[in-house]
């Protein structure tokens, strides 16, 4: 089976993708750092995952409900 222009453009962009992902969650790690400068950072990378998480669940819902079919 062929693959459709979109599979082979996410493909593409695969590590770019998780890379910004990655960038997000440091540089809120960070910004909790510069924040409460005796944060603990381990608690903190822990919420965090927990809140990108939740909005990873609500946007796999939102796909699910096809909010993005004609985006």
């Amino acid at each position: 089976m062929q693959e459709s222009a979109t599979q082979k453009d996410l493909a593409n962009r695969v590590d770019e993708i998780r890379g910004e992902l990655e960038l997000l969650f440091k540089s809120n790690l960070k910004i909790t750092d510069w924040n409460v400068p005796e944060a603990d950072d381990q608690n903190a990378a822990e919420i965090l995952v927990a809140i990108l998480e939740e909005k990873l669940a609500e946007i796999k819902e939102d796909v699910k409900n096809r909010k993005y079919e004609n985006y």
